[in-house]
């Protein structure tokens, strides 16, 4: 059974940083990453990574997010940097290897 247990959300002025950590059990998954959802807003992308360290990032995060993995912990990162209040909103994490699964989501508030 898949489990992802996410961590780091909470609240962060203009400016400041933030790291949310997904732990993933029951499998390896080739893609891993993180998705947001701003109030009345649809889920969007923010970044992905493959187990060969292959990026792909939203363009509104590119340069002040940074994703990593440690396949050997089956454990997904995002260091988010220069946040803004725009970057508010419930963060899940995603794993996919023919099937996706998403975590329960972390908060995260960018306010001043």
């Amino acid at each position: 059974q898949v489990q992802l247990v996410e961590s780091g959300g909470g609240l962060v002025q203009p400016g400041g940083s933030l790291r949310l950590s997904c732990a993933a059990s029951g499998r390896i998954f080739r893609v891993m990453g993180w998705f947001r959802q701003a109030p009345g807003k649809e889920r969007e992308l923010v970044a992905t990574i493959t187990t060969d360290g292959s990026t792909n990032y939203a363009d509104s995060v590119k340069g002040r997010f940074t994703i990593s993995r440690d396949n050997a912990k089956n454990t997904v990162y995002i260091q988010m940097n220069s946040l803004k209040p725009e970057d508010t909103g419930v963060y899940y994490c995603y794993v996919h290897h023919y099937t996706s699964y998403w975590g329960q989501g972390t908060q995260v508030t960018v306010s001043s």
